[in-house]
């Protein structure tokens, strides 16, 4: 009897200590999971600073960590979301790939041991990995525009090529795929079950890594899709601009922002002083080791919790990383002030944001084409395009980035369409130089198409100065 009683007594006790976690989780007193470095699943996803969340001073170790944004649970995002009486139109991805291997190699070191085949019994995993290799293997015959014809269809090497997508970064994009397919194509019918091939628009860069991040993006949305009904076509620029390439203002633009670049470099004594400790441990002239960009192979090392490679000198170590990372932050803001990057930007993205608007227009008149488009793409392609916007404070773009842009009818006004821009699940409609204010005068939610057209048509030109009212003229006027 007495045992029975102490049984009951420490059931109770129990039962009381659960009620008391859950209540104080419930009002926020202790947390409920933390990531690694405390950075919480939540505060992990925002792309805009937020400074209620985030740390009070920029920390490098957490920029880094939502660069690599490593997959972990479903995050939750914006995309879709519309009054009742809207109806989605078509829907433009720009994404970056996902995780890959390095570029480059820190000199006198071992490559980090990464493995690029494809397994289930690795971490990050996603539950359509196996079927996503099964019917990569069947698409031998597919048919893409050269030289796309040439490249693997999947990342496998077991160790990983320079610049070869990873397990990661193909689990990066079924997750980007999937999420997108429960939003566009469950929720709203965006396409029908029986879509046709002119109902997407694809094209991609020439490495793999970003037609493999495509297919990975593409499997996620449309499982087992039909090879018959996909091709992708091949962009030599990684500006997207595809005939309209040749602009010689925009590379004075980047001249002068790389001699920006340069001589924040110069100013940066820490930096300078990392470099050379660095090149004293891999034994090798200091101008080497920067010119060998060591921070892209630090930060493999980083997202996959890989030791930073040591020699019979010493180690690099989260120091030498951390340094080289602040100078990054530091870079990007002084970019934001100084304005020459936005320059360059707004005549770098202004060839896709045009086939963009162009198709978006196709679309209100009732075409039924290209309703799905995808850019799979770069860093260096995203970027632009989220400065031209007025993006200023967006975080650049980490792997496996997307931004996109909906096209929505009003019902009720059936003339009438509306867009709105997320990046990685966030709405930042009100946050572009074309709709900032739009929100104070209406009650929609949305930015009227007539914006983002006005915008691409005259107001990017204006931004630049000048008297240009069109992009040949804006890329050769004469006293830039």
């Amino acid at each position: 009897m007495l045992f029975r009683n102490r049984f009951l007594l420490l059931l109770a006790l129990a039962a009381l200590l659960a009620f008391v976690s859950l209540s104080l989780q419930f009002f926020h007193l202790i947390p409920v999971s933390a990531a690694k470095n405390g950075v919480s699943s939540k505060s992990r996803k925002r792309i805009l600073p937020d400074p209620a969340t985030e740390p009070p001073v920029t920390d490098p170790v957490y920029e880094a960590l939502l660069y690599c944004n490593i997959p972990s649970v479903a995050e939750r995002s914006m995309e879709g979301h519309a009054p009742h009486h809207f109806k989605l139109v078509s829907v433009h991805v720009f994404i970056r790939h996902g995780d890959r291997y390095p570029l480059y190699v820190i000199p006198k070191t071992k490559r980090p041991e990464i493995d690029c085949t494809l397994v289930a019994n690795r971490k990050p995993y996603h539950p359509k990995l196996e079927a996503f290799v099964s019917h990569m293997s069947k698409g031998s015959g597919a048919s893409f525009e050269s030289p796309l014809n040439s490249l693997p269809l999947y990342p496998n090497h077991p160790l990983c090529e320079m610049g070869e997508l990873t397990q990661t970064g193909v689990v990066q994009h079924l997750q980007n795929g999937q999420l997108l397919r429960d939003i566009y194509l469950k929720k709203h019918k965006l396409l029908p079950t029986d879509w046709s091939a002119d109902q997407l628009y694809l094209e991609t860069t020439g490495k793999s890594r970003t037609l493999q991040s495509g297919l990975a993006l593409l499997y996620g949305f449309l499982p087992d899709f039909d090879w018959k009904k996909i091709y992708f076509r091949h962009q030599p620029s990684a500006l997207f601009c595809s005939g309209s390439c040749y602009c010689p203002v925009r590379n004075q633009y980047l001249e002068k922002e790389q001699r920006r670049q340069y001589l924040l470099r110069l100013k940066n004594s820490q930096l300078e002083k990392t470099y050379g400790e660095m090149a004293k441990i891999v034994d090798v002239p200091t101008k080497q080791l920067r010119a060998a960009n060591p921070i892209d192979s630090m930060l493999c090392h980083f997202c996959h919790n890989v030791s930073f490679p040591c020699t019979r000198n010493g180690c690099v170590d989260m120091e030498h990383f951390k340094a080289i990372k602040t100078h990054q932050i530091e870079d990007e803001k002084e970019r934001q002030e100084k304005k020459l990057y936005l320059g360059y930007s707004l005549l770098g993205a202004h060839p896709i944001l045009n086939q963009t608007i162009s198709r978006m227009q196709r679309a209100t008149e009732g075409r039924k084409e290209e309703l799905f488009a995808l850019y799979s793409a770069h860093d260096v392609t995203l970027s632009p395009v989220l400065s031209a916007l007025g993006l200023s404070e967006a975080r650049f773009p980490r792997f496996a980035a997307r931004l996109i842009f909906e096209l929505w009818q009003d019902r009720e006004k059936p003339s009438e369409h509306s867009v709105r821009i997320l990046y990685n699940g966030v709405d930042v409609t009100f946050h572009t130089s074309f709709c900032q204010d739009h929100h104070k005068r209406s009650p929609k939610p949305m930015c009227p198409l007539e914006n983002l057209v006005r915008f691409v048509k005259r107001d990017m030109f204006v931004a630049l100065g000048g008297s240009s009212t069109n992009y040949y003229d804006a890329c050769h006027r004469e006293g830039f």
